[in-house]
């Protein structure tokens, strides 16, 4: 049995980080600092109390589960990849993968959020803290990272020699 590559376990651990901070700031954006830009002026306690008395609710609940759905995805990849003694290159391409597919899930995550900001105040359900941004950046580099990380590694690649 040949012994577990280094770097698959620190692109494992460094890969399950990174989706937990991706999911954190996620959530830091869609419960907190989103409703203090769309409502300025209000407290985060002033912006809940007014959304109750609407109906409306600032639900974390499942902002935090689609958002976990991401982060028990890394998890499950630095497993597999660790047990399974992967080569390097499996995890590094499916936590940018992960990455990349962050920002369909924050969406998802932050629609419900948005729709009742929307519902209370009379405004669009969209972003209106610019902390959003560093997120889609995120999720757009990981996309081109996956597309350059192969050609990259076929480049490097030395070429096949042909019998005489």
């Amino acid at each position: 049995m040949t012994p577990l590559p280094r770097r698959t376990l620190w692109i494992s651990i460094a890969g399950v980080l990174a989706i937990m901070a991706y999911a954190a700031v996620a959530a830091v954006q869609i419960l907190v600092l989103n409703p203090l830009a769309a409502v300025p002026g209000r407290t985060l306690d002033e912006i809940r109390a007014e959304m109750d008395a609407a109906g409306e609710v600032l639900l974390w609940e499942p902002v935090f589960f689609i958002l976990g759905i991401g982060v028990a995805l890394a998890v499950v990849v630095a497993i597999a990849s660790i047990r399974g003694r992967a080569h390097p290159m499996v995890p590094v391409m499916s936590f940018l993968a992960l990455l990349m597919l962050g920002a369909f899930g924050y969406f998802a995550a932050s629609f419900g959020v948005g729709m009742s900001l929307a519902d209370t105040f009379g405004i669009s359900g969209g972003d209106y803290s610019p902390w959003a941004r560093p997120l889609y950046a995120v999720s757009l580099v990981a996309g081109v990272a996956l597309v350059i990380v192969p050609l990259v590694m076929l480049m490097r690649r030395p070429a096949a020699v042909a019998p005489a």
